[in-house]
């Protein structure tokens, strides 16, 4: 149990997942059409009660497997709720509130101030510097912060000013997607997933400098394939429509867990998009 004034901690993507903050999507629709994947969704239909039929049992699963689950309260003013990997990035120590970007998502934030507050969990705001947390990747002393369009280099460079023993490296990517974490995933110390073709050839090469890149298809990157969520010691939770990389992942020697959230998918999320971990157990 995640006790008040205890310190968050994340230092990696892969690290055992102890405690995590999640959002039911009591009111999440996809009208706003804020993302490319809504926009194609918009005319086939979406069912909030099966959205939350489905997130009810990611959450059971989690807890299954041993991890804290923080439920944040859903409002009706923030349809994009569910998402709390955006408003907000445990870094080492440190919990760090983001401001977003879109106007439908600006006040998220302030329902997590509170829950920090309530805990007695210490946390820095960045102020005047647009950054979402779908854009911030942790592996050890390196951080990768994708340069999107939510995310400005601005904050980029205001992290590394915060946090001078990290490495922090900005990695531009293609507006096609919102976030980084729907290009690229490091799923552990040695194994990354990338979506080809987004991300600038020098930066991929150093990418493939130190990860052995297993790459999503195209048709399994619509259906968000790079969104998985480790839950540590190989495990992650992956869609079963992905089957293709399901494959890859378990011939790489990991235990794919399940859940169908393709629902929730449809407004261009998945798995990490859905959880903000604030603790996991350094190995």
């Amino acid at each position: 149990m995640l006790m008040n004034k205890e310190k968050a901690g994340c230092h990696t993507e892969y690290d055992p997942l102890k405690a995590v903050i999640l959002c039911e999507p009591t009111f999440m629709n996809i009208d706003s059409k804020i993302n490319e994947t809504q926009r194609r969704y918009s005319d086939k239909g979406f069912n909030v009660q099966i959205a939350i039929e489905q997130h009810r049992h990611f959450v059971k699963t989690l807890e299954e497997h041993g991890i804290e689950i923080i439920l944040l309260p859903p409002q009706e003013e923030f349809p994009e709720q569910v998402f709390t990997r955006d408003i907000g990035f445990t870094l080492a120590d440190t919990v760090f509130v983001a401001e977003m970007s879109a106007e439908v998502r600006r006040g998220e934030d302030e329902i997590l101030k509170q829950w920090l507050l309530k805990r007695e969990i210490p946390f820095k705001n960045v102020h005047k510097h647009r950054i979402e947390g779908g854009d911030v990747i942790i592996d050890g002393k390196t951080i990768y912060i994708g340069q999107s369009d939510r995310t400005e280099i601005s904050a980029i460079e205001y992290i590394q000013d915060l946090l001078p023993n990290f490495e922090v490296i900005p990695v531009p990517f293609t507006d096609t997607y919102l976030h980084l974490d729907c290009v690229f995933n490091i799923i552990s110390p040695t194994d990354a997933l990338l979506f080809p073709g987004e991300i600038e050839s020098e930066t991929v090469k150093y990418l493939s400098s130190r990860y052995n890149i297993i790459e999503v298809t195209k048709e399994e990157q619509f259906t968000l394939g790079t969104n998985v969520l480790s839950i540590g010691n190989k495990k992650v939770l992956s869609q079963p429509i992905n089957q293709n990389i399901n494959k890859k992942l378990r011939e790489h020697g990991y235990k794919v867990i399940e859940v169908d959230i393709t629902e929730i998918i449809k407004s261009g999320g998945a798995f990490r998009c859905c959880t903000m971990p604030i603790k996991r157990e350094s190995i």
